[in-house]
C-alpha cells in the first residue's frame, strides 16, 4: 500500500518538474541597438529548449511605446516557436503614459515616415542578426500604431515572408509604395472601429488592389479598435477590448505564420 501510494507522489513531482523545465525554457533579454545615434532598447523573447533555426518575428507595441503589453506578445510568440524581438521606436527611455504625450509622441512618426520605417527596420536587423532566426523567414507584427510601423516596413521594400496588422494604423499618404511590399499581409480590424474607420479600410484595400501583393483583410463584427488589448476600456472613445476578437486574431495569426512560414 505504501508503493502504491508513492507512486501518484512520484508522478505529480515529474508532471512539475517538467512543466517548470517548460516554463524556465522560454527566454527573454532587454536589447540595446542603434539607429543613427539613437539608443534604443528592444525585447528579445526565444525559447532555449528549441534547437536550431526558426522563423523570426518583428514586434511594433502601440502608441505608448515598447511596454508590458508587447512585451507579453513577444513571449506569446516564443512559446510558439518563433524567435520574436519587440522592437523600441520611441527610443530608450521615450515611454509616454497619458493619451496627450502618447498621441503627440506617435504624431511624430506618422508625419515623418521615413524615420519610422528607420526605426523600424533597425528592429528588423537587429532580430536577422540573431544567429537562431532562420532570416528567409522572418514577420512582423503590429498593434495600433505598431500596425501602421510594420506596413510602413514593408512599404520599403523589406524583406519579410508575412505581416500581420491588429487594428492597424492603416493611412498611407504615398499609396504607390504599396508596391515595394514583399510580404504577405493579413490585416485583423474591428468592423465598428471609428478611429480607423470604413473609409481607410476601403482606401487601404484599393491600395492593396493596385498591386500584386497576396493580401487579407479580416473584419470582426462588434468590435472597436484596440480590441486584443485587455487594458482597453474606453468604448466612448472608440476603445474596447473584445476577449473572442482577439482570440480569434491571434488564431488567426498562427494560421497565416503557419503556412507563409512552411518551407
Amino acid at each position: 500500500m505504501r508503493g502504491l501510494r508513492v507512486v501518484p507522489v512520484l508522478a505529480a513531482g515529474l508532471l512539475l518538474s517538467s512543466f517548470v523545465a517548460a516554463q524556465a525554457a522560454i527566454k527573454t533579454k532587454v536589447v540595446e541597438y542603434k539607429q543613427g545615434d539613437t539608443t534604443l532598447e528592444g525585447y528579445l523573447a526565444y525559447d532555449d529548449a528549441q534547437k536550431g533555426k526558426r522563423p523570426g518575428v518583428l514586434v511594433v507595441d502601440e502608441w505608448g511605446g515598447l511596454v508590458a503589453y508587447g512585451k507579453h506578445r513577444a513571449e506569446m510568440l516564443a512559446k510558439l516557436g518563433y524567435v520574436a524581438f519587440a522592437a523600441d521606436i520611441y527610443g530608450k527611455g521615450v515611454r509616454p503614459s497619458t493619451p496627450q504625450a502618447k498621441g503627440q509622441e506617435a504624431g511624430k512618426y506618422m508625419k515623418d515616415r521615413g524615420l519610422l520605417r528607420e526605426r523600424a527596420e533597425a528592429g528588423l536587423k537587429q532580430l536577422a542578426s540573431n544567429p537562431l532566426v532562420d532570416p528567409k523567414r522572418i514577420g512582423a507584427i503590429g498593434f495600433c500604431f505598431g500596425g501602421g510601423a510594420v506596413l510602413e516596413l514593408a512599404r520599403s521594400g523589406a524583406d519579410l515572408s508575412g505581416l500581420v496588422g491588429f487594428h492597424a494604423a492603416l493611412g498611407n499618404p504615398t499609396p504607390a509604395d504599396a508596391n515595394n511590399i514583399k510580404a504577405k499581409v493579413l490585416i485583423l480590424h474591428g468592423a465598428d472601429d471609428p478611429l480607423v474607420n470604413k473609409t481607410q479600410v476601403d482606401a487601404f484595400e484599393n491600395e492593396m488592389k493596385a498591386t500584386k501583393v497576396d493580401w487579407q483583410v479580416v473584419l470582426y463584427s462588434h468590435t472597436m479598435h484596440a480590441f486584443s488589448n485587455p487594458e482597453s476600456h474606453d468604448p466612448a472613445h472608440g476603445v474596447q477590448y473584445n476577449a473572442d476578437s482577439d482570440r480569434r486574431s491571434w488564431q488567426a495569426m498562427q494560421d497565416f505564420f503557419r503556412e507563409t512560414f512552411k518551407k
